[in-house]
């Protein structure tokens, strides 16, 4: 039965027409891995450490296995921690420079699999500061690509149908999201705001925001149909993939020069360059087409790896069930997860567009009774701050603790807030380290406070008169001056 089973997924399986993209899509995704395993060497233990502003340990005692699967649900430590994210980083590295695809194809998959299996458990303690839809779609495509194996098989058709999947839930997912939710998408005014509103602005996101209006209806139209439209011909015979995959590099490039998403945008950079026939390829740049080559890479694999690989498929297929009923409901959810080991996942971004900037100010005073000139702002690496400041380019690297400071005027906060003003009130090195600039120079404040400004960027004759990039003005104070006995009472 086994043989016959084999002789059957033969006929469906080897194609040699997406060499290239398999490519593409392990060395990209193991790229963004790398990247997000050297940032939690840099930011999980002053954020989630021992002493974090939501310390593991606490959360694990509270949180149930199967709720959020993790290694440190066993053990946390920061060393521990130091050991899988080091592991995850050079692992990843290595499949970057491929150097594990020159073996047999279950090296590939053992490496990506530890890869996944290790971002996953940073993900499912990362609370708060790991609460971000690129988190999950980096699970899941390192679960995915896993099982690409290395250059010893042929690519997997099913597999190759399989990213298509993915991509088009990334994309048809946002699309609906957008429709259904703020008006401002379907009355084409939401780019009015968003350049100026998103949570890090970029270095050019002043200039997009002061782009005619007619640009900005443009950018909401251009997305409708890159993200409702377009992922539809994923699901044609080529070039229809090739075409789609385009227009997401295309559109998800533009995204890349105006804003700091973390890695979203290059995920979907990556998966849509993956789209690409290695026929289109060829076409493009005026190489040899799928040939002699393509032929030669028909040839089956592996039993057992043919057989692994339709487990999983078929494993895969299942899990879609919801997430495919999710992009049909007029309740769809937004970057959520239906299987704890986030496998398949649902997507969306930007379901509503804040119209004002609101940002947080926090300010620290040496003296015991401090005047107004007393007070000195804590620099931040990406959010907004100083008014003369250009906006940074930081993605793909996430920049964590200014995303989630974004959310606070929102009404997102917790207890998190107190403990990082705790650690500001000690001077505690770790965290100043995610910081730009500590007023201070080491030495720990008296008082700390919290104020609330709007911001709005300067129009062209205002930066031309001043030179600076945002105009703000001091709505109130979100936490009133506190000393250090105050929050360790």
């Amino acid at each position: 039965m086994p043989a016959e089973l084999v002789a059957v997924l033969d006929g469906w399986w080897a194609t040699g027409d997406y060499d290239v993209a398999r490519e593409v899509l392990q060395r990209g995704v193991a790229a963004l891995l790398c990247l997000a395993f050297v940032q939690a060497l840099g930011q999980f233990r002053p954020l989630l450490g021992e002493r974090g502003l939501q310390p593991v340990p606490e959360f694990v005692t509270r949180t149930r296995f199967r709720d959020a699967p993790s290694l440190f649900h066993l053990r946390y430590s920061d060393r521990l921690l130091v050991v899988v994210a080091g592991v995850g980083a050079a692992l990843s590295a290595a499949v970057v420079v491929g150097l594990v695809q020159l073996g047999p194809w279950w090296v590939t998959t053992a490496a990506l699999l530890v890869c996944w299996a290790a971002y996953l458990s940073i993900v499912d303690v990362g609370q708060r500061f790991y609460s971000f839809g690129w988190e999950m779609l980096l699970c899941e495509a390192a679960f995915l690509v896993a099982w690409f194996g290395s250059l010893a098989v042929p690519v997997p058709f099913l597999l190759v149908l399989a990213s298509r999947w993915l991509l088009f839930r990334l994309e048809l997912g946002a699309g609906l999201i957008k429709w259904r939710g703020d008006r401002a998408w379907r009355d084409l005014t939401a780019m009015d705001h968003h350049h100026e509103t998103q949570p890090m602005p970029g270095p050019f996101s002043w200039h997009a925001h002061h782009l005619p209006r007619w640009w900005h209806r443009t950018e909401v139209v251009g997305n409708h149909v890159t993200q409702l439209a377009v992922p539809w011909l994923l699901w044609l015979p080529q070039p229809g993939p090739s075409i789609a995959g385009a227009a997401v590099v295309v559109t998800q490039g533009w995204l890349v020069l105006t804003g700091n998403f973390a890695w979203l945008n290059w995920a979907a950079i990556v998966l849509g360059a993956a789209m690409v026939s290695d026929g289109v390829w060829a076409a493009l740049l005026g190489g040899p087409g799928a040939g002699s080559a393509g032929a030669a890479a028909q040839a089956p694999g592996p039993d057992g790896y043919v057989l692994v690989v339709a487990a999983v498929v078929v494993l895969l297929a299942v899990l879609s069930v919801r997430p495919a009923l999710n992009l049909t409901s007029p309740h769809q959810r937004m970057n959520a997860s239906f299987d704890p080991l986030r496998l398949v996942n649902a997507y969306g971004a930007f379901g509503s567009v804040t119209r004002r900037r609101e940002e947080v100010v926090i300010e620290g005073s040496l003296p015991a009774e401090p005047g107004p000139a007393d007070w000195r702002e804590y620099a931040f690496r990406g959010k907004p701050g100083e008014v003369g400041r250009r906006p940074p380019q930081v993605a793909p690297y996430h920049l964590r603790l200014d995303w989630v400071l974004w959310f606070v005027p929102l009404g997102v906060r917790g207890p998190w807030i107190a403990r990082l003003l705790l650690r500001l009130l000690q001077a505690d090195r770790a965290t100043l380290r995610l910081l730009r600039h500590d007023p201070f120079d080491g030495t720990a404040p008296t008082w700390v406070r919290v104020r609330l400004f709007r911001y709005r960027y300067t129009t062209p004759a205002e930066r031309r008169a001043t030179g600076d990039w945002w105009v703000r003005h001091e709505l109130g104070t979100l936490v009133d001056p506190v000393r250090r006995a105050d929050l360790e009472a």
